[in-house]
Order: structure tokens, then C-alpha cells, then sequence
């Protein structure tokens, strides 16, 4: 649907180097809710003209609009997908306070080449529901240091056509008069920024760049630009700066402190004519020792000092500011990382005269202070009054359970977001490094003293996967997941109660089951002085450390075998490591450091690997692996997949395509089917009229990348992400399925959680055969369609371009036909009983016809009957 030049992203979805139809199958997708958001939340911004409308940037995750009904969320950047991936990581996001139906995000990942794309500026006209884009001719850092402060995106609350953009790394000020459309650098705007984090850091060394943009909204009328605006610059000296006549010309704002601090924050009280900034001598979000709350009136060109604690006594940096619209004078700001006990928040009725906090450590004086206080405040560890109740109902895995100390920063960290509804005083939003906290009783800050923390979170899931399990017999599904370690899901529409513990990781690396004994579950995970590898007898419920490792092993991916008595390791540090019945971790010589590996799940003694585009295979139990061939011309091996029942049948993606072995990786076959690369696949139940598993995976196919599914071996694929579910980058997405439930796949993003989906249209008809299929490789584009549109005549170097999002490319309506294929277990001898899962008939079928006490045997076609619950 073309708007203005503009075409609809929503609706769009381009997909990878579309350079020929491909058949599709409708899909059904919801998130695995995790719920309480899962990681940073940088900024959130509530419309100042409409009740309830407000906003959530993620540095990796997108947007979100509020449904003030339910204080839930709505995902707005879901369409990202391969090529538009980085339009996940938000550096900024500005609401229309005119035109209430406006949104603009200013989009990009890193400065660095991780990203290899320009920046850009999305705006909608519609809350978010459609976008168009204008590409900028320098790079956006939604995922950077710094990220936290802002907001570095405004429009003109007088004059909406105007917007101001305040870019990083030196590129400067920058300014549209067209909704967005084009931008200009604003060549008078002498102060780009030159603070550094960390020179030695391939993220650090890029300068921050502008802070934020603030309009003084009191010095103009409707329709007429503002005159006054500030703006705050990321650096220690000079760093707050305005204009007097609508950014024409701009200066030093006169007797700003000069502490060495960073400008995080600029929010206008209007009622009276203040400025209220936090400063913190790091740019954050996880730095900062020091800072300083001030206010700069306006009227009569004062700065105040009004910090909550003296300089002497801080060891925090401040972040978040918030100011009640409804009630000039009260304001609240947050410690940007109070790391211990927990973080701090203060809130002020009087201007920032007197402050007070969330919580309180007792002292001698501080019990004479509160004696009036105390009957209305609970204690605990170490010695506080907590000024807050903890509602944790939709997320509450927050709180460590099997911990007994009490000061695991309930309050927060990275408190960059603070926000108070500008239409209700009782409402209040602050983001935080895993969720997005607040509540509806604020006024009861300043009367009982008592306020209640809420997560509220809900419909924000911006974890990254590395990892997803759907064991045989098992949870629905087991997750490996960064920073917040992982999950076992008995549902997947309800938060899980806690996160993998005994041992707790901050990251799970990794998982895999044991295919004999599929109860027996391995996990890979980081955490300072904790032994890195896991393994469960129960699907995942309960953990004990696996002691062939010591503290010292760095964990990576990880296999175990069949039978469940040896761990494969791929240390990130250490190279490939083996164990047998917790012997300690040894070194494989023979397998390369960073390969891919996985175990055969019916052979104990065979484990896999894949590096440089070659196979490797060991069949004395990890000790020592041989290359057994090359695969095609690949220089790469992403993932290896192994069938569930079948021994030696094992499949590998590469940069090159997708490869098929039945014969334990001693020979292979490439997949045909137009399938130019792979990353991220599994093997899921087989449909009622195949006998073989379906495959799920992110692939090249005849030029389109995006999530496939092949129900015949490869032979034909149907694309099943869509205009509206793009995942964002393949290379970085895991992929689980489901072998007990047809068609149920999960897709673990870099930023949006876990996905899964089930069918809701027919598989297309096949379009090709195994004996007819081309092995030439398809073609790939990778290239973004872009429309130039004129520059603006402001005084630029460096032009924007405006570019639409293309629409979605009508899909051939030919798709897969079904060939059925029938495999026998090495692990059942015929006559006997067969394995769950195990195929125990079909024409031809020789091996065992009974399943195991509980398990019946199901006819799935003409050539395969399966032991299934």
C-alpha cells in the first residue's frame, strides 16, 4: 500500500534479496511469554496531548505502544526481518504532541561495522501501525553507550513540521522541516560531542554525541516555531546549550557547573519555568559513579544545585527525571546504577529543596528520624526501611526464590526511563536493566509512604535466545536465554515461576537432551565463579552442577550423548572438551576450536562436528573426532541437526546451503531445492501423510532469506514468516520444534523473545522433485530499494535520503507436495519394543511393532506408524 512515497512497513516486510516468488504457508504467531520485558529499557515517553498514549524504546527489542487499559504492550517493529534488522535497536523516539497520531523512532544497532547500515528515521502517522523511513548519511546507535540518555529526537510542541535529530559520533545537530521527510545537519550547532567511553572498546570508542533536545514550549504559539531550545551535549566541560531564535543561531547556557558530569537528562517543567537535568560522570547504561541533579531557571538564567545526596556521599551517577504536570514543583529522579544494596529512587514536592528516597538505611540517626515512620515500613537486609510493596504477579521470576538475601536490587538498575503520566499524577513508568516498573498509587508516596513496584512489562519481550528444547516426554519447551539465564516453560502463554537455578547463569548457553534418556538435560551458562555446565534428570526442573568442570572452564555450546554419561563441550576459551560419567573436562585435539557439535541421539558413541565448511565425526565417545569431507564448497558449518529415532541421520547447514547424511557424516548430499545457505534449523513431528520430520530453519531460498519449512526432505519449502514476523537477523536466531506436536515451531530472536507458531493455511502444492530439482545456487540480493527524495535546503555536508519500505512481494501460490519416507531406528531390534517417538510400523517396516507401557502405537501414513503419548 503506497502512502505518499511512502509505503506502508507494516504491510511490507520486505524479505532478503526477494528476487524470486517463493510459495508461503500461513502462520500463526504469538510470543512464548516470559513476561516483565527481559532486558533494557531505555527510554519511554508519554504523549503530552492524549491520556493513556504512551511509548517504550528497547536498545535491541523496538517499540512499543502502551494499551493504558490493561498496562499492556503492543510490539510495533515485529516486520523486521533480514535486511532490516537493525531497526530494532531505538535510539530514540519522539510523540507528536500535535498531530497525537504521529510517531518517529530514530533506528540503527551500532556505530561500528556489526551494522553495516546507515541510520535511519521511521516515522508513522498512525501510532506505529505503518511506517516510512528516511536513511540518513550516518550510522544510529540504538544498542551503544549512552544509549540510555534522550531523548535525542523532538519535535516542535508549537510547530509540528519541525523536528530536531542529535546524532552520535561527531556527526552533530541535525533538523527537519517536513514531518521528517529530509534532514539537514544544522551547520550553526558548533558542539557535536566528543566524550569517549572507552577508547579500547569496539563499542566505546565512538563518541556519544547529543544528548537531548528539549523545547522551551512556553515561548511560542501554536503554529509559529519555537524560539528557545536547549540542548544537551555528551561532554564533561561545557554541555548545555541554546538557541533564541528557533536554532539559527546557539550558545553556552552561562554558568552551567562545571564538574566534569554528562548531561543525561533535560525535562521542562513549564508551570515554572525550569529545567531540571541529571548528570553523571559516565554515559551509562552501566557506568557511573558520581553525579548531580540541577535546575536552571529559565526566567532568571539561575542554576541550583538540588541533588539528593551530597557529592561526598554518592556513588552513583543520576539518570531518569520525571516531572508531574499536574503538580508543578514535584519531581522525581533516579540513581542511574546503584548497584548495592539496590537501586534508589527520590522524589521531591517542593522543586528539589527537600528529597525522599524509595528507601532508607537505619542508623542510629535515621531510626530518630523515622521512629514516626516505622509502624508504616517494613525492615529487611541489611538494615532498611523499604518504602514499597513488590508486585512481581507477571513476572515472577525477578526474584530469585531460591535465594536468601534480600538485597537483589529490586528496585533496579540502569534507571535511564522515568516517567510520570502528564494527565494523571498517580501514574508513574521507569525502565530498568530487565523490565519496565511503576504503578497507579504515586500520590501515596507523599502521604503513606508506601508505593507498590509493579512489573508491568507485559507484551514487551526483549530477550535474546540462544538456545530453545522441546525434549521427547519433556516441557512444551526449555530455553537458553542471555542475561536472564533461561527457562523451563510448562506453559507457553504464562511467565514462568522462576529462571533456571542451582546453579544460576546469567546466560545459558546452551542445551541439548540425551536420546535414550531424554529426561537427562545439559546446560551451558556464565556467571563469575560458577561451574559452567548443568545437567537435570527431570526434564530441566531441578539442576546440579556438573563437576567434570571447574569455576575456571568458560562454557560455550554444548552435547550430550545418548545415554546420557558424556558431555561435549565447545568451550569459548578452552576449544572442544570432553567428559565421560564427570570425569574432569579434557582437550580434543582433533576436533577444531569453535565448531559446531551435536550428539548422535540413538548412538552413545557418536558425536558430530562441523568448522571451515568440513564434517567431523567420533565414534569412541568424544575422545578423538576424523574429518570425513568437505561440504560443497562451504567455508562454514552454522548448526548440525541430528534425527531424534534414526542413528546416523544428520543433517548441517553452511554458507552454502543445507547437507544430508545417512551414514553417520561419512557421505553427504546437498539439498537442492534452490537452498543457497542456512543458519538456525530443528527437525519437528512429522506431518499425517510423511513419514520423515519437518524442517524449520532460516535459509537462502532461490534468493529470498527468511524461516522456512520443507515437510519432504528438502525437496520443496515453504516460506512461513510473514509481512507482519520477520524475526530480525537470521545468522543470529535459534530455532526449536516440537516432535510430539505437528507443526508447532519456536524462533528464539536476538531482541524480540521467543516466537512460536502453528499452521493456519494449507501447504502449497509442490513445485519440484527430488529427481528434478536444480543444484545451481540461487542468486541472493541483499540490497534495500531506496527513493531519493530531495535535500533540504538548510546547510548541510551530507544529504538524507528518503526511502520507503517496500511492499510485500506477491508470493507464487505453488507449494510443497508431500513424499513420504521411511526410516528404522538402529536403536530397536525388530519384534522387540520400540523407543518413544520410534517408528513401530509401516509398509515395508521390519522393526519393532510395540511401543513402551503408556505410549501408543499412532498411524501417521501408509509407510510410518510412530509410538506417540
Amino acid at each position: 500500500m503506497v502512502l505518499l512515497n511512502s509505503i506502508a512497513l507494516a504491510t511490507a516486510g520486505l524479505l532478503a534479496g526477494s528476487v524470486n516468488a517463493v510459495a508461503s504457508q500461513s502462520f500463526t504467531w504469538k510470543n512464548v511469554r516470559i513476561g516483565g520485558g527481559g532486558g533494557f529499557v531505555p527510554g519511554i515517553v508519554f504523549n503530552p496531548s492524549v491520556k493513556g498514549l504512551a511509548y517504550a524504546r528497547t536498545d535491541i527489542g523496538g517499540a512499543y505502544r502502551l494499551n493504558s487499559a490493561d498496562d499492556s504492550w503492543t510490539p510495533l517493529t515485529d516486520w523486521a526481518n533480514n535486511t532490516s534488522w537493525h531497526d530494532w535497536g531505538i535510539d530514540a523516539l519522539a510523540t507528536d504532541p500535535i498531530d497525537t497520531n504521529r510517531l518517529y523512532l530514530a533506528v540503527g544497532m551500532y556505530i561500528n561495522d556489526w551494522d553495516p547500515n546507515m541510520g535511519s528515521i521511521l516515522r508513522s502517522t498512525d501510532q506505529g501501525a505503518t511506517w516510512a523511513e528516511t536513511v540518513l548519511p550516518f550510522k544510529i546507535g540504538g544498542n551503544m553507550p549512552g544509549r540510555g540518555i534522550g531523548e535525542r529526537l523532538a519535535i516542535d510542541p508549537n510547530k509540528n513540521s519541525i523536528l530536531y535529530f542529535g546524532a552520535r559520533n561527531g556527526e552533530g545537530l541535525w533538523k527537519s522541516t517536513d514531518y521528517g521527510v529530509t534532514w539537514a545537519n544544522v551547520a550553526s550547532f558548533k558542539w557535536p560531542g566528543t566524550y569517549v567511553q572507552n577508547a579500547a572498546d569496539p563499542l566505546g570508542q565512538y563518541p556519544v554525541g547529543i544528548a537531548w533536545i528539549t523545547f522551551d514550549s512556553t515561548t511560542a504559539s501554536k503554529g509559529t516555531a519555537t524560539p528557545r531550545i536547549f540542548v544537551g551535549v555528551v561532554d564533561a566541560g561545557q554541555s548545555v546549550f541554546k538557541s533564541e531564535d528557533g536554532g539559527a543561531t546557539w550558545a553556552w547556557v552561562s554558568g552551567e557547573p562545571q564538574l566534569g558530569f554528562l548531561p543525561h537528562k533535560g525535562v521542562l517543567s513549564p508551570a515554572e519555568k525550569t529545567l531540571y537535568i541529571s548528570y553523571s560522570n559516565g554515559a551509562g547504561p552501566y557506568d557511573g559513579t558520581n553525579g548531580t541533579m540541577h535546575k536552571y531557571n529559565i526566567s532568571t538564567g539561575v542554576w541550583t544545585d538540588i541533588s539528593p545526596t551530597s557529592l561526598a556521599s554518592t556513588s552513583y551517577g543520576y539518570g531518569g527525571v520525571a516531572v508531574d504536570l499536574q503538580k508543578p514543583g514535584t519531581i522525581m529522579v533516579a540513581a542511574l546504577n546503584s548497584w548495592w544494596p539496590e537501586g534508589q529512587i527520590f522524589r521531591s514536592n517542593d522543586s528539589g529543596a527537600t528529597w525522599s528516597p524509595i528507601w532508607y538505611f537505619l542508623s542510629l540517626v535515621w531510626w530518630m528520624i523515622l521512629f514516626a515512620d516505622y509502624l508504616r515500613a517494613w525492615n529487611g537486609y541489611p538494615d532498611r526501611f523499604l518504602y514499597y510493596g513488590y508486585d512481581i504477579s507477571a513476572a515472577p521470576w525477578l526474584q530469585d526464590d531460591t535465594s536468601t538475601v534480600d538485597f537483589l536490587n529490586k528496585v533496579g538498575w540502569m534507571m535511564e526511563a522515568l516517567v510520570i503520566d502528564p494527565f494523571d499524577s498517580n501514574h508513574w513508568l521507569y525502565g530498568t536493566g530487565a523490565t519496565i516498573y511503576g504503578g497507579h498509587d504515586l500520590l501515596n508516596w507523599d502521604t503513606v509512604h508506601n508505593v507498590t513496584l509493579k512489573s508491568l512489562a507485559t507484551g514487551i519481550e526483549e530477550t535474546a535466545a540462544l538456545a530453545l528444547l522441546s525434549p521427547p516426554g519433556g516441557p512444551p519447551l526449555l530455553s537458553a536465554v542471555g542475561d536472564i539465564g533461561g527457562f523451563y516453560h510448562t506453559s507457553l502463554d504464562v511467565a514462568p515461576s522462576q529462571a533456571f537455578h542451582t546453579p544460576t547463569y546469567g546466560t545459558t548457553r546452551d542445551l541439548d537432551y540425551a536420546g535414550n534418556k531424554p529426561a537427562n538435560i545439559v546446560r551451558s551458562g556464565d556467571d563469575t565463579g560458577i561451574i559452567p555446565v548443568a545437567v537435570s534428570s527431570n526434564f530441566g526442573v531441578a539442576w546440579n552442577d556438573y563437576y567434570g568442570a571447574d569455576t575456571y572452564t568458560v562454557s560455550g555450546k554444548v552435547a550430550i550423548s545418548a545415554d546420557a554419561d558424556t558431555i561435549l563441550l565447545m568451550s569459548s576459551t578452552n576449544g572442544s572438551l570432553i567428559s565421560k560419567n564427570v570425569a574432569t573436562f579434557s582437550q580434543i585435539p582433533s576436533l577444531p576450536s569453535g565448531a559446531a557439535i551435536a550428539s548422535d541421539k540413538r548412538n552413545n558413541t557418536v558425536f558430530y562436528g562441523g568448522s571451515g565448511g568440513s564434517f567431523y565425526v567420533s565414534s569412541n565417545g568424544g575422545v578423538a573426532f576424523t574429518k570425513t569431507q568437505a561440504l560443497g564448497s562451504s567455508t562454514v558449518v552454522n548448526q548440525i541437526r541430528v534425527h531424534p529415532t534414526v542413528a546416523g541421520d544428520v543433517w548441517a547447514t553452511t554458507d552454502t546451503g543445507l547437507f544430508h547424511s545417512l551414514d553417520y557424516g561419512k557421505t553427504f548430499t546437498q539439498i537442492s531445492g534452490g537452498v543457497t545457505s542456512g543458519w538456525g534449523f530443528a527437525l519437528g513431528a512429522a506431518s499425517k501423510i510423511t513419514a520423515y520430520p519437518a524442517i524449520y530453519g532460516f535459509f537462502t531460498v532461490s534468493g529470498t532469506t527468511a524461516l522456512f519449512k520443507s515437510e519432504d526432505e528438502g525437496v520443496n519449502w515453504a516460506m512461513i514468516s510473514d509481512a507482519s514476523h520477520g524475526f530480525g537477523s537470521a545468522s543470529a536466531n535459534c530455532v526449536g520444534a516440537d516432535m510430539a506436536t505437528y507443526g508447532r515451531v519456536f524462533v528464539g530472536t536476538n531482541g524480540r523473545g521467543i516466537f512460536y507458531g502453528s499452521p493456519s493455511g494449507a501447504l502449497p502444492p509442490s513445485t519440484a522433485t527430488a529427481s528434478s530439482v536444480s543444484s545451481t545456487k540461487a542468486a541472493t540480493s541483499t540490497s534495500r530499494p531506496v527513493t531519493t527524495s530531495s535535500v533540504s535546503s538548510t546547510a548541510t555536508s551530507k544529504p538524507a535520503t528518503t526511502t520507503s519500505k517496500p511492499a510485500t512481494t506477491t508470493l507464487s501460490t505453488s507449494t510443497l507436495h508431500s513424499s513420504t519416507s521411511s526410516r528404522t531406528s538402529s536403536s530397536a531390534s525388530a519384534g522387540g519394543t520400540s523407543t518413544p517417538y520410534g517408528q513401530c510400523g509401516g509398509s515395508g517396516y521390519t522393526g519393532p511393532t510395540s511401543c513402551p507401557t503408556g505410549w501408543t502405537c499412532t498411524v501417521s501414513s501408509t509407510f510410518y506408524s510412530q509410538c506417540v503419548q
